[in-house]
């Protein structure tokens, strides 16, 4: 019979969901936020924007199809969307011990013990996800049976794109157009989608004055955390503006060229974590399924006169992307890249290289 130590989810309300633990046996706390996602976890586990967060799964099932290698393609990681784990923890309803996939390596719980991240099952997932839904996410910890207690932990309270961005200029790809990625906390499948299409990717930290450099194109990735906490990328993308170059943002990208702009952003109840959430593109009848990882959301009220929405939340109404009304500027706050997701709004790419 398996040897598994307990472990208990404590929410800051004071509400206790017990379980076992499968990954590394320490104590850990964060913001409790929950997917819906079917599939994806290696995606979702190495995506930067979940830094400091504890991932709550609602699909009952993980770790069945184990982890795959690591290994780099093209300067990237190839099968991750960053080089290392940057969610707190996973919760999950049941973990499958006995996992099978043709490019699997490890089992899940293999990798959570190599990177040091603790993972729990056997948590009714489904009542805590309506806990949260109703009382909004909210900070918890994990305590594993054994292992010293820890404090809350707010990530919202510092600034994590500092934390995740890339500390160095690099370059990825060739081509005769030059695109500036602004790294908050970048997944790698953005990268790769830009290079694929024949361009040169100049990925900057998130503080560094891209004006100083000459490029086509700017391109403001997805990331963690408040984006009231990123000022100076946001001091930096005025200048863009004014320069007049195309713009293109993804998530973070979204709030922070909103902020760049003159609009407001704010906290959502729970987020937006899922594959299926459905958007409108504005002033069309054309709706897209999108996969989606963020707190916060643009305000439309706060836009000013020269922009408007691009796409609307069909679930909620909330903004979903923004663009100037006769300037090369637009974002989403979805992600087109969609790694792992539906694809279906990849064709961003396209509309954003032919500004170039």
């Amino acid at each position: 019979m398996r040897q598994t130590r307990k472990a208990v989810l404590v929410l800051e309300d004071g509400t206790v969901f017990e379980g076992k633990s499968f990954g590394y046996e320490e104590s850990v706390a964060g913001e409790v936020v929950f997917n819906t996602a079917m599939t994806g976890y290696p995606e979702s586990l190495t995506d930067p924007s979940y830094e400091g967060q504890i991932l709550v799964t609602t699909y009952p099932i993980l770790g069945n199809y184990g982890v795959p290698p690591r290994r780099e393609k093209n300067d990237v990681s190839e099968y991750y969307e960053s080089e290392h784990i940057h969610c707190k923890a996973i919760v999950a309803q049941d973990y499958s011990w006995d996992h099978s996939h043709w490019q699997a390596d490890r089992s899940l719980a293999d990798w959570l013990k190599e990177e040091k991240i603790p993972g729990i099952y056997g948590v009714d997932t489904r009542a805590l996800t309506k806990h949260l839904r109703e009382h909004g996410s909210m900070l918890g910890k994990i305590l594993v049976d054994g292992a010293s207690d820890v404090p809350y932990y707010d990530p919202n309270a510092e600034n994590l794109v500092a934390k995740v961005s890339c500390r160095n200029v690099e370059v990825h790809g060739e081509g005769q157009k030059t695109v500036v990625l602004v790294d908050c906390g970048v997944k790698h499948n953005i990268i790769r989608c830009l290079t694929r299409r024949g361009v040169k990717v100049i990925r900057v930290p998130w503080d560094y004055d891209f004006t100083s450099i000459p490029y086509d194109g700017l391109f403001i990735s997805n990331g963690p955390g408040n984006p009231d906490m990123v000022v100076k990328t946001v001091e930096n993308i005025k200048k863009a503006i004014a320069i007049g170059r195309p713009i293109c943002g993804i998530c973070m990208g979204n709030q922070l060229l909103s902020k760049a702009a003159g609009a407001g952003t704010y906290k959502l109840r729970y987020g937006h974590r899922s594959h299926n959430q459905p958007v409108r593109r504005a002033g069309t009848d054309k709706c897209y399924i999108t996969s989606q990882n963020h707190g916060f959301a643009v305000d439309d009220t706060t836009l000013p006169q020269d922009w408007e929405p691009l796409f609307i939340n069909m679930n909620d109404g909330t903004n979903e992307g923004i663009r100037h009304k006769t300037k090369p500027f637009f974002s989403a706050q979805f992600h087109p890249e969609a790694s792992s997701g539906p694809k279906d709004t990849e064709f961003l790419f396209d509309e954003f290289i032919n500004m170039l």
